[in-house]
């Protein structure tokens, strides 16, 4: 039983996939080029400044060449050259120079999951509006139907009215009624401009040329595995326990290794056997700093270090809470698909019964075309409700890594 749970879990990840990898073929250049180009050059500056970072504690040497003159002396001007090249490197620094190096590698997947965070973000927003455009569609649809229900409801209330069987308040409700819905008609038709016009800021594609995915879900272990918003906290942390080690090889003690290089002109005035033009220079140094803010700042990197790996926990308890909604969503979606589709047959067997009385003379055909109306709208209640569900999978998506 154990090993069919398991193997379960693997079809649904497999599946999972497999289906979202297909829809990466296709959706993966959905963002606009500017858009894309964007994204990109965050991510080569975060690779150049990760890399700036990891040597910067190489000094620089120094390249020197300079060229003096002067007309102290009487025989004239003398010129002298004089070219130098001059190091002063830390080769030890009590651990300093290993966890930069750790640091810069920390903060460089730190902040490579935040970009693609961010890129799956806005690629998640796009594709929401895709499944918000089909959803307003289909609720424009279901609103045409009620509206001629609507028309069907007034004529039969007008009827009733002018045979003096019904009140005229009827009317004016069946009016007022009809009014409302092609109203709200309208309003569905200005949010799908405001849609379109939200897309095309996102996306240079025809958003009725992009086929939408078909999402489903995944288990949640590999939701936490994946998660992009963990495993960038997880490298903060990571980052903020290796800058409290930097922080503390600072004030300990460095060994640094100095040496110089010169190759200058001797004076031709004062000729001295005993002096090489081209010598070095070279030695070694031990320092430690005495800072009065030295204990300050080191109990300031333990508690950004603490805060960081607290805010790991507290992401761990986000993200959990987050997957039970939306499955718990998905269930309720689930049982409005349920409903709808028990309606879908009730009014299914009321229109057969509806025509039947219509051939009857029992019924109009009005009374038939109201049935039939209800039957479409119930039809396209279920549509709605599985795009909601694919809504609500699409925010697991958009922090979910290695499927795009």
């Amino acid at each position: 039983m154990r090993g069919s749970n398991v193997l379960k879990r693997l079809y649904l990840l497999c599946s999972f996939l497999f289906v979202t990898s297909l829809w990466a073929d296709e959706l993966e250049s959905i963002l606009s080029e500017n858009k894309s180009l964007l994204f990109d050059y965050q991510f080569q500056s975060n690779e150049l400044q990760s890399d700036i970072l990891s040597k910067s504690w190489i000094n620089p040497v120094t390249v020197r060449y300079g060229k003096d003159y002067t007309t102290r002396f009487k025989t004239g001007t003398i010129d002298t050259g004089n070219f130098s090249v001059y190091i002063d490197q830390p080769i030890f620094r009590s651990g300093g120079i290993y966890y930069a190096i750790k640091y810069s590698g920390a903060l460089r997947n730190a902040n490579r999951a935040d970009i693609t965070l961010q890129r799956r973000q806005m690629i998640g927003d796009a594709v929401s509006i895709l499944f918000q455009l089909k959803k307003i569609r289909l609720e424009q649809q279901k609103m045409r139907y009620q509206v001629k229900n609507d028309l069907i409801d007034i004529q039969q209330k007008r009827d009733s009215y002018e045979a003096g069987l019904l009140d005229s308040s009827f009317l004016d409700q069946a009016i007022l009624k009809k009014s409302q819905d092609e109203t709200a008609l309208l309003e569905m038709k200005l949010n799908e401009m405001e849609l379109k016009q939200r897309f095309s800021l996102l996306s240079d594609k025809a958003p009725e040329k992009l086929r939408l995915p078909k999402l489903k879900l995944i288990d949640k272990q590999s939701y936490t595995r994946e998660n992009l918003e963990l495993k960038r906290d997880s490298m903060r942390a990571l980052e903020m326990d290796y800058k409290e080690k930097v922080t503390w090889a600072k004030y300990l003690p460095t060994v640094s290794l100095n040496a110089q290089y010169n190759n200058g002109d001797l004076n031709p005035l004062f000729p001295s056997p005993n002096l090489n033009e081209a010598y070095y220079n070279y030695g070694f140094s031990v320092s430690m700093p005495l800072d009065v803010n030295a204990f300050s700042d080191i109990e300031l990197s333990k508690v950004e270090k603490l805060r960081a790996a607290t805010e790991v926990l507290d992401r761990k308890d986000t993200i959990s809470e987050e997957y039970d909604w939306i499955r718990n969503s998905l269930g309720i979606l689930d049982r409005k698909i349920a409903l709808a589709r028990k309606d879908e047959k009730i009014y299914g067997n009321l229109y057969k019964v509806t025509k039947n009385l219509v051939q009857a003379g029992e019924k109009t055909s009005l009374d038939a075309d109201v049935m039939k109306n209800s039957l479409q709208i119930r039809k396209i209640d279920q549509r709605i409700y599985s795009i909601d569900k694919q809504i609500q999978l699409l925010k697991l998506y958009i922090r979910v890594e290695n499927v795009l």
